[in-house]
């Protein structure tokens, strides 16, 4: 049964170290993060599973101990996905990676951990179906969701400027705020694309893993900083 989750953005900024001198204009989401990761911990979970967007060959199970480098974002920082054990081949994708991180930055309980990548493009069908395995894989599972909404937000956004955006990402946000698992199951799959949201899959993948656990959601922080929407909220 899932008894806890936290949503936060994935971008690999987040790390100050990545982003650099701008590593403080995400102190405040960096902050709201580490907040929402609190919450797992104090659930005291049997399971964490950190969900996040990948790639084809990342897509499907990391074990813990799986390791995500930061190196092709230029800083030569590795880090592991709960303690480190026999180092598996595959790496972390990006977003797991991100999560891993935020792990490695708050008093993490002494759950098993594990990743679960996700593709961007993941029916909806399949990612509640995906969701309600997990929140059924234990007593008390526990969700650590990685994704940002849309990269359209501003002009100088990576997806440049679509008037759809803010809509869909305020229609995000007040779901994820309020634990709305309908909403989140109701989010256009065709618009998120089109929107580059890569979120998407990950908050439908929540959304059947929260299937009637009752849980009470609170969104700790909405910005849009480089025009893309980042969201971070605490379910339980």
């Amino acid at each position: 049964m899932l008894v806890a989750a936290a949503v936060c953005p994935c971008p690999p900024l987040l790390v100050p170290e990545v982003a650099s001198g701008a590593a403080p204009e995400l102190d405040d989401l960096r902050a709201a993060c580490l907040d929402a990761v609190g919450v797992l911990a104090a659930a005291r979970p049997d399971r964490l599973v950190v969900v996040g967007p990948a790639e084809q060959a990342d897509r499907g199970s990391h074990p813990q101990g799986a390791v995500g480098s930061l190196r092709p974002f230029g800083v030569d920082l590795e880090v592991t996905l709960g303690p480190a054990e026999a180092t598996p081949e595959r790496r972390l994708p990006p977003s797991l990676t991100v999560g891993a991180w935020l792990l490695t930055r708050t008093d993490w309980a002494d759950a098993p951990v594990e990743g679960l990548g996700v593709g961007e493009t993941l029916g909806r069908d399949r990612c509640l179906h995906v969701g309600r395995e997990l929140a059924s894989s234990a007593e008390r599972v526990a969700l650590l969701v990685m994704g940002d909404g849309s990269a359209c937000r501003t002009l100088k956004a990576p997806g440049y400027l679509d008037e759809r955006a803010a809509a869909f990402d305020a229609e995000a946000a007040r779901a994820l705020g309020a634990a709305d698992t309908a909403a989140l199951a109701a989010l256009d799959e065709e618009l998120a694309q089109e929107l580059l949201v890569s979120g998407r899959s990950s908050w439908q993948v929540l959304a059947g893993a929260a299937e009637g656990a009752g849980l009470r959601g609170d969104l700790l922080r909405e910005e849009a900083p480089y025009g893309v929407g980042y969201f971070v909220a605490a379910w339980s």
